[in-house]
């Protein structure tokens, strides 16, 4: 990716990981925890949002290991307490899974819209360049929501997937697995530094995904849309 592509990466991730976030505290706020709204956390404002490891740090160093293919990254995680829901049990696995659902929810919105971009493309002359850039931003938003909802299901605390999967083991397991939490973006900064291919084999199925979903809609791809996400 060259930096022009990184210009039309970095809104989508920008966007992408807010969103992620808002629906935590909100999906939190509605089992019964006002902490994210209390804290002024419940906003689409990305300056209340960028944190320098996931924001700055890991996607720095996911640019550098893949030589400029692959951009991640995340937000500051929203604050909640847990023992504010109705239902601790059923609340945390809601408010967890509700920003990989908010991402699903944004990857299809990118597909039905991409086909829209190109008819308008095709319509209006004038508004070819613009619908290109659109269209590239939304392929981008497909394959950077799949990656998303992959990588925030890695059982690895404090990534969402861990959230469901403490509730899958042993009580005396569960709560040892629990306190890797504080080592677990440590853990993951070491999986990539070490072994940058694991992640990649990790992403294989929203790499998957994203090939079937393209080629349902490459066919209304704007020829010049092409040449924004080289």
């Amino acid at each position: 990716m060259d930096y022009q592509g990184l210009l039309i990466f970095a809104p989508v991730l920008l966007f992408s990981v807010i969103a992620h976030e808002y629906a935590h505290g909100y999906a939190a706020l509605k089992q019964g925890d006002d902490t994210a709204l209390v804290l002024g956390r419940l906003t689409w404002n990305p300056v209340k949002h960028i944190d320098p490891m996931m924001t700055i740090i890991v996607p720095g160093m996911l640019w550098i290991l893949s030589g400029g293919r692959m951009l991640l990254g995340g937000a500051k995680p929203v604050p909640v307490n847990p023992r504010n829901y109705r239902n601790i049990k059923r609340g945390d696995i809601i408010v967890s899974l509700a920003g990989v659902a908010t991402n699903l929810v944004i990857a299809i919105c990118c597909a039905l819209l991409f086909p829209l971009a190109g008819m308008i493309g095709r319509s209006v002359p004038a508004a070819a360049t613009a619908m290109s850039i659109v269209q590239a931003m939304l392929i981008q938003g497909i394959m950077l929501n799949l990656i998303l909802i992959v990588f925030n299901l890695i059982p690895i605390p404090p990534l969402d997937g861990s959230h469901v999967m403490k509730y899958l083991l042993p009580a005396s397991i569960a709560l040892h697995y629990q306190r890797v939490s504080r080592y677990g973006i440590l853990v993951l900064i070491a999986l990539m530094w070490i072994t940058p291919g694991a992640l990649n084999f990790i992403m294989t199925p929203a790499f998957k995904a994203f090939g079937w979903t393209f080629t349902q809609i490459e066919s209304g791809m704007l020829p010049e849309a092409r040449r924004w996400l080289r």
